[in-house]
């Protein structure tokens, strides 16, 4: 799983950084303090999730959220802010996003929400193949072998 984060401040992004680094099978594709560099990288390497912050210089978290899913319906959007408020709230679900964290607040969600994409991707893998074994089946005067899964 692919994470990239954007928040203007380096020690929020550095406690983010530490939480997407905890787990092997997520790649930190980067981190970005201004909502312009987010969104081209979001553009350029298509993370399956993306932790923005509201107030960004460049673009808000709220503008690249709304660019983004012009173009992408299936990235994963956590929206984490200070300004928590009910109405920054609805206008971040209204822009399609996943989840609405408050940092004072939910700061500690983030982890889960990386181990529920993470189980979630590992139950939409396919089983691994097993060797197959061979059996004839006789149809019509004829045996012909196949293998069995």
């Amino acid at each position: 799983m692919r994470v990239l984060l954007a928040d203007d401040s380096e020690l929020i992004l550095r406690r983010l950084e530490d939480i997407v680094n905890n787990y092997d099978q997520v790649e930190l594709v980067g981190s970005f303090c201004n909502g312009s560099e987010a969104l081209k990288a979001m553009r350029i390497l298509k993370p399956d999730l993306a932790v923005v912050d509201i107030q960004m210089p460049g673009y808000t978290g709220l503008e690249v959220l709304h660019e983004i899913r012009k173009e992408n319906k299936t990235m994963k959007f956590i929206v984490l802010t200070l300004y928590s408020s009910g109405f920054y709230r609805q206008k971040a679900m209204k822009e399609g996003a996943d989840y609405f964290f408050s940092k004072a607040d939910d700061f500690d969600k983030i982890h889960l929400v990386i181990e529920e994409m993470l189980l979630n991707e590992q139950k939409a893998k396919p089983a691994p193949c097993r060797e197959a074994d061979n059996i004839e089946i006789e149809n019509n005067n004829e045996t012909n072998i196949i293998n069995k899964v």
